[in-house]
């Protein structure tokens, strides 16, 4: 996980616990729309990486490298 979605990920989480504190729904969403932000950008990059080695292993396997 990055940095930035790290960040991302804590930022929700600070915001959700704010909203639960002083009971404001608002906060609490926008905390879980932050940490499911980071969860997609997260999926998306591990996808990225897998595609890559799997692109990775058919050159090699079609150069015989």
């Amino acid at each position: 996980m990055s940095a930035t979605d790290k960040a991302e990920e804590f930022k929700g989480r600070a915001k959700e616990a704010a909203g639960s504190l002083t009971d404001d729904d608002h906060l609490k969403s926008e905390g879980k729309a932050d940490q499911a932000s980071s969860s997609v950008k997260q999926s998306i990059d591990d996808a990225a990486g897998k595609a890559k080695d799997i692109a990775q292993s058919a050159k090699e396997k079609l150069t015989g490298n």
